[in-house]
């Protein structure tokens, strides 16, 4: 069944969970969101709702994140989530088809944030950005969009990451900027792509098969992370063997929520280490 409003809270509010190891899937797994604190002490940011899911032989991560300007951004991420876990419970394990499922439930929560806001002008509708990763029989899929990202690390390197739908990554991609100036240019906050809002299917990016190695992390945050952690130093955190994924993937959330203080947007971080069948 789905969370209660209390248990929400307590998950936004940085609670990280525990190791777990499945059978068929050894898999470590922690996941948790930080805001910071703006002037009088108050938390500034949205609500962030991350959720983790094993059923059988697939385990399931994803991120939901409530867009900031927009009506009840922290109910669209909640809405979102809700259609998504439904969606995998209902599912045979392990998945027919995982980048069908992965489509085809992004496009349901959509529909569902969507019809949250049908009475508000479109301009102030829910909107969310959100990345799923799906794992099963020694593989990662993904579907992302807005400036969620989706990391596959090994070894202390960045293999493979999702490419935001925003200005500023266009930009990049162009040559126009550089890596450098992407976290100060004054479009970084535009987003393209998201959940929610206009009613037509928003554009989304799915990552096809990735073969997992012993070892490798798959890594879901929020520009809340990415924008105070590089790249190599997030790569580096999250795969280092000497420290267990949770108690990484907590220094990771922290040096953000500092990098951006005393006004840090939200922090979320959805971090699996894949130790083999």
């Amino acid at each position: 069944e789905f969370l209660n409003a209390r248990q929400r809270l307590a998950l936004e509010r940085a609670k990280f969970c525990e190791v777990y190891l499945w059978p068929r899937q050894q898999i470590e797994r922690a996941a948790g969101s930080r805001t910071g604190a703006g002037e009088g002490g108050l938390h500034i940011g949205l609500h962030v709702l991350l959720q983790n899911a094993v059923l059988g032989s697939a385990a399931f991560d994803f991120g939901n994140n409530g867009m900031g300007g927009h009506a009840d951004g922290g109910r669209a991420a909640e809405l979102g989530c809700e259609v998504v876990l439904a969606s995998f419970r209902a599912e045979s394990h392990p998945l027919l088809d995982p980048l069908g499922f992965l489509a085809r439930t992004l496009g349901l929560a959509h529909e569902a944030v969507v019809g949250a806001g049908l009475e508000l002008p479109l301009q102030y509708r829910p909107r969310a950005t959100c990345a799923l990763c799906l794992v099963q029989q020694g593989s990662a899929y993904w579907i992302h969009l807005g400036d969620a990202r989706a990391y596959q690390l090994r070894e202390g390197r960045v293999v493979v990451r999702t490419r935001d739908h925003t200005r500023v990554e266009q930009l990049l991609a162009e040559g126009v900027i550089t890596e450098e100036q992407v976290l100060s240019h004054p479009l970084r906050n535009f987003v393209d792509s998201c959940v929610g809002g206009d009613p037509d299917q928003p554009e989304f990016f799915l990552s096809g098969r990735r073969p997992l190695q012993e070892g490798d992390v798959l890594a879901l945050c929020s520009d809340g992370v990415w924008s105070g952690v590089k790249d190599g130093d997030l790569a580096q955190a999250l795969t280092a063997h000497a420290s267990g994924i949770v108690d990484a993937a907590k220094g990771v959330v922290a040096k953000a929520v500092r990098a951006s203080a005393p006004y840090s947007d939200n922090a979320t971080l959805a971090a699996l280490r894949w130790l083999g069948n």
